[in-house]
């Protein structure tokens, strides 16, 4: 049975106690200090136990479904410990999950995009989060709260993630196209957040806040024109999305799907990793 990608508070409303549904909170908390520097990181989990959807379970992006050996905080785990987490978390082959942060919906995309990396389709978001559950009046409960633990079978899908390597044959492949999704001061090298400026060369700039308003995510039929302006909608093209560690990056993922481009691949380490690297190349403009 197939699941619409994006569902609204209504619909959620509506189905929350299905047996197979399962709400997961995957907010997480960025900030970055006044002027340039690096973003600081923080667990949401607090923050879900003061207010969360009934019946929701806490994914933790930071310290459980990422890998703590890596050297960018959010590298993907690999198949065994992502499948042993998140069917911890209660998913499994029969169950509906639909995901929501707190905060900008990308959070919940990159916890989509996992799933997705593992094979994992039965998987929505929640359109505006929790600040459009509450706005539509629903009620949020305190505390913690689990479902009961699930088998998930991992089947690693290899062409959703591009590697270092990967991205460096994309600068002058003319199949490929590397989107940074950025704002553009970041882009362009004026504001300096990792640790060289800049974007890596032949990249486009398809800011992720240009595809989000105060609601939530803009329509498909809204964003569309950034997309095609930018070719990414073109089927020969394969399309690959970085930012600074792979967040961003999976809200244009999510994007290029709901206007029917599910298979494009993030650059998990983005510019965290690349700029640490002095070796490869970073241009401004």
């Amino acid at each position: 049975m197939s699941h619409p990608l994006l569902v609204d508070a209504a619909w959620l409303h509506e189905h929350l106690a299905d047996p197979g549904i399962r709400v997961l909170d995957a907010t997480t908390f960025l900030t970055q200090p006044e002027g340039d520097g690096y973003y600081d990181v923080e667990s949401g989990r607090q923050a879900y136990e003061k207010a969360h959807i009934p019946g929701a379970a806490f994914a933790d992006l930071l310290h459980d479904l990422a890998d703590p050996d890596a050297a960018t905080t959010f590298t993907a785990l690999d198949s065994a410990a992502f499948a042993a987490k998140i069917g911890a978390l209660g998913v499994g082959p029969d169950t509906h999950v639909v995901i929501y942060d707190q905060g900008p919906n990308v959070w919940a995309t990159r916890l989509w995009w996992n799933l997705r990396y593992e094979g994992f389709d039965s998987v929505s978001v929640l359109n505006g989060g929790l600040p459009a559950w509450t706005a539509a009046g629903h009620e949020t409960r305190t505390g913690t709260e689990s479902y009961p633990a699930a088998e998930f079978v991992a089947s690693r899908r290899p062409e959703l993630l591009a590697t270092q390597s990967d991205v460096l044959a994309a600068i002058d492949a003319p199949d490929t196209i590397l989107v940074n999704s950025l704002d553009p001061d970041t882009f362009s090298g004026k504001r300096v957040t990792y640790a060289r400026p800049g974007h890596i060369p032949s990249s486009v700039n398809i800011p992720f806040i240009n595809l989000a308003d105060a609601n939530g995510f803009k329509s498909p039929e809204e964003v569309r024109p950034l997309f095609d302006s930018a070719n990414t909608l073109d089927p020969t093209k394969k399309v690959i999305t970085y930012c600074g560690s792979g967040i961003a990056a999976t809200g244009l993922a999510f994007h290029l799907a709901l206007l029917g481009r599910p298979n494009v691949a993030i650059y998990d380490g983005s510019l965290t990793e690349w700029s640490a690297n002095p070796t490869l190349p970073l241009q401004t403009t």
